[in-house]
């Protein structure tokens, strides 16, 4: 079987003790970076752009999960590629052609990710889920963390498993919001196979420990 992986989200980090915070999740038993680019116009906040992104690559010693809640994400793939990008996941209701957008992404070396929306339905990816090599489901609405996590996930999960089997696809699934030592095992239960966690790791006393048990409980 393979391993469920933990993917801290430093949207919640110290940004004042960033290269801490960094080499924190280094030394962790998490398995990605998650990187949230947002533009104020996509969600109603902004978040970190280039400049950081480019410094967090310097320190991080996993692989960097970008995800792009920005519209007209084509115009920046060659740049994130450029910025240590392994993973680049755009949102679906921001590509009107997101076959080609995926293929963009592949042709830069990178692995494709696509995010849906809580109410955007699985289904809108039945004719490109072979081209994708992640679904990130948004369990909470994008554009600030701490959001509480919205319990129809479950059922979504589930169905886009469901759909990824049907068509033989290698996909993974991400759950990105709201995910805590509570519904991690529900989730992971439900066909989960990345779990993002920003405040619930950053804001706890031990987040290196906080970690660890997410990662048990994923892989239990």
């Amino acid at each position: 079987m393979t391993s469920k992986l933990i993917a801290p989200s430093v949207l919640a980090a110290d940004f004042a003790n960033l290269q801490r915070d960094i080499e924190m999740i280094n030394s962790s038993d998490a398995d990605w970076f998650h990187i949230d680019i947002m533009d104020g116009v996509f969600v109603p906040n902004i978040s970190f752009g280039m400049p950081v992104l480019r410094d967090i690559s310097k320190h991080a010693d996993k692989k960097i999960d970008v995800h792009l809640m920005i519209i007209d994400p084509d115009r920046y793939i060659e740049t994130f590629a450029n910025l240590g990008s392994d993973i680049l996941t755009v949102h679906y209701e921001a590509c009107t052609h997101l076959h080609r957008t995926l293929q963009a992404i592949k042709a830069e070396g990178m692995q494709a990710g696509v995010a849906l929306n809580p109410h955007t339905n699985i289904n809108v990816l039945e004719d490109s889920i072979n081209d994708i090599d992640v679904v990130c489901i948004m369990s909470v609405n994008p554009g600030f963390g701490g959001q509480s996590f919205i319990e129809n996930t479950y059922t979504k999960i589930a169905a886009l498993k469901e759909l990824i089997h049907k068509k033989g696809a290698q996909t993974r699934i991400e759950i990105d919001g709201g995910v805590t030592n509570k519904n991690a095992k529900q989730l992971i239960d439900a066909g989960a196979d990345i779990l993002v966690a920003g405040s619930y790791v950053f804001g706890s006393q031990d987040p290196i420990a906080t970690i660890k048990d997410l990662k048990a409980i994923a892989n239990g």
